[in-house]
């Protein structure tokens, strides 16, 4: 969630930024930045830094364990390689 002060800050930002003639107005074009904000600012599929923090590390976990899995698939494909091209000890015949 979008932390409420940051969006106060915003819309004291913007209203500063605004004409003298609109700025006079104060309070009201404050309190309808911040709900305008407020409403935009949800409707964005936003996540929270603690979330975003933990689908980081399962992320790496997930990339770790795929490495390893290619490397023991590698293995296993250049083992069953040596043994399909290796030469079959055939029985003696007398």
């Amino acid at each position: 969630m979008i932390d409420p002060k940051k969006i106060e800050q915003i819309a004291r930002q913007m209203q500063e930024a605004m004409p003298k003639g609109i700025r006079e107005f104060g309070e009201d074009v404050e309190k309808k930045i911040r709900q305008i904000l407020q409403s935009q600012l949800t409707k964005l599929d936003l996540v929270g830094r603690e979330e975003f923090d933990v689908q980081t590390q399962v992320l790496l976990r997930t990339r770790e364990k795929l490495a390893l899995l290619e490397q023991r698939m590698a293995a296993l494909e250049a083992k069953a390689a040596n043994s399909d091209t290796a030469p079959q000890h055939m029985p003696e015949q007398q």
